[in-house]
């Protein structure tokens, strides 16, 4: 046993793909044409995106939203976990990455399953709420712009039915929330948020230390 999470070398986490990650060769082939572009470290690891597979497919989701689509890997992993007559609601504001996502998932056979809506992603939230459909999600993946964390989480508790799930990512912010000389605007706001999951009563929630932090919040 260990008490605290260990420290995963390359080869190490090598083996943890190769013995824990039954990646599909669709998301695969994403990932590595995703590797290969400027910004590719916005994309989320396999071992994260087969965790949050797992976890929908746990709850039994049919409705979902996504802050942050980019080239639509987790997107895709969760919408290949949900079964043919789910909805996966996608939030982006680059047609240019997301232009790669619909390739993808037009040839998974799930673009049926998601709906793009290309606008700032509190827009879109707002425009559910007002069709009438808070308390009718099951699952929401935030990934955005940080300085609108605390926004999409209000949102998406609106939305999300009593024991939805609320993941979010990015919540480590690479060590920057412990480093005192980071005061820039995405810093504070990943402070702020931490601190305010951690205090919502509302919610039961776990951080995990996966990727670059992913909080768990279950809508109680």
């Amino acid at each position: 046993m260990s008490p605290r999470t260990i420290n995963l070398t390359d080869d190490l986490y090598e083996y943890l793909l190769s013995v824990s990650v039954r990646e599909p060769s669709i998301l695969t082939k994403l990932r590595e044409e995703t590797a290969k572009l400027p910004a590719a470290a916005m994309q989320i690891g396999p071992d994260q995106g087969r965790f949050m597979a797992l976890l929908v497919q746990l709850i039994g989701a049919r409705n979902t939203i996504e802050l942050g689509t980019f080239t639509g890997y987790s997107s895709l992993t969760v919408a290949l976990a949900m079964p043919a007559d789910s909805r996966t609601i996608c939030c982006d504001v680059s047609a240019d990455w997301t232009d790669v996502a619909k390739r993808y998932w037009q040839e998974a056979g799930v673009a049926d399953k998601i709906e793009l809506h290309l606008r700032p992603g509190m827009e879109t939230l707002q425009e559910l709420i007002d069709e009438g459909r808070s308390g009718s999600f099951d699952f929401a993946f935030i990934d955005a712009d940080k300085e609108n964390y605390g926004g999409y989480y209000e949102h998406c508790m609106n939305l999300l039915k009593t024991g939805g799930l609320i993941a979010v990512d990015n919540v480590l912010w690479n060590g920057g929330v412990i480093d005192a000389d980071r005061q820039d605007p995405d810093t504070e706001a990943i402070r702020k948020f931490n601190a305010d999951i951690y205090a919502d009563q509302r919610v039961d929630m776990c951080m995990v230390s996966i990727g670059d932090g992913l909080t768990l919040i279950r809508k109680i």
